[in-house]
């Protein structure tokens, strides 16, 4: 399926210069929602993953309904002071300052081979922060999985070694 023409470009939006990439349509199309769900979960069957994780907010968006279709867990990662139990988190880097991710300290067993699911691969870093947690909790990233990829953001120079599927490349 062709999913550039369910994505709506907002330029200027958030900010001036910026293009953005609205998933929304895609969303609401339930044909090319549905097809978008089932490419993940095809990827998500070649990896043989255990449990899905996802970053908020558009990582749930993404991996729920792949979570619900594979019949396995999903795991949220949340900014800090989000999960209301024991937590393991790691601070990242934004363009303007820093951010914490946390994860419930019991959410992955060891060995557990883990699909991280997004909307969007932009600079790499909250993916490569969810890696980190998923990973000291002693998780194996089988792969990851984004609706969209930014190619000239080179996010995905912070995931070498991992399997990556985007279905969509700006």
């Amino acid at each position: 399926m062709d999913y550039n023409k369910y994505i709506e470009i907002v330029d200027d939006w958030p900010k001036e210069g910026i293009s953005f990439k609205d998933i929304t349509p895609l969303m609401s199309d339930g044909d090319a929602f549905r097809a978008a769900v089932d490419d993940i979960v095809e990827f998500a069957k070649e990896k043989e993953v255990d449990v899905i994780v996802g970053p908020e907010a558009r990582g749930f968006i993404i991996g729920c309904p792949v979570s619900y279709a594979l019949g396995r867990g999903f795991v949220p990662v949340r900014k800090k002071g989000k999960l209301p139990r024991e937590v393991i988190q790691v601070n990242y880097g934004l363009e303007y300052g820093e951010n914490v991710l946390a994860i419930h300290k019991d959410a992955i067993k060891s060995g557990q081979r883990v699909l991280i699911t997004d909307d969007l691969l932009a600079t790499g870093g909250t993916i490569e922060a969810t890696i980190k947690l998923v990973e000291e909790l002693g998780g194996v990233v089988a792969g990851c999985a984004f609706l969209i990829e930014l190619s000239y953001l080179n996010g995905i120079d912070k995931l070498e070694g991992y399997e990556v599927l985007s279905l969509i490349t700006y």
